[in-house]
């Protein structure tokens, strides 16, 4: 049988460790005269799992103000939704703009 090899009357405590919250970064698309509002509401419905009202709402924020704000993410988060916009922008012919920056 093995031994208790902590002292008798010693307690263990558990030091306190510092969790930083991650960084949270704005993810917005930009307005261009080429890219239909009917793909701009499909890509924010497909890639930001937003509803159609939604969609729409910020789709026309993009198309009357140049750009929208579509979320606030973690870098790692962020970084993918605007490679997956550039993707599907490009794959359908669109020079859909989507960026990010430190919220």
């Amino acid at each position: 049988m093995a031994k208790d090899t902590q002292p008798a009357g010693e307690l263990l405590t558990r030091s306190e460790e510092q969790v930083k919250e991650p960084e949270e970064y704005r993810v917005l698309l930009l307005n261009d005269d080429y890219t239909t509002m009917e793909f701009v509401v499909s890509v924010l419905m497909t890639v930001f799992h937003k509803s159609l009202p939604d969609a729409t709402k910020i789709m026309l924020d993009v198309h009357k103000k140049g750009k929208g704000m579509v979320g606030v993410f973690s870098y790692d988060i962020a970084a993918t939704k605007v490679s997956q916009v550039h993707q599907l922008a490009r794959q359908n012919g669109f020079p859909l703009k989507c960026t990010m920056e430190k919220a």
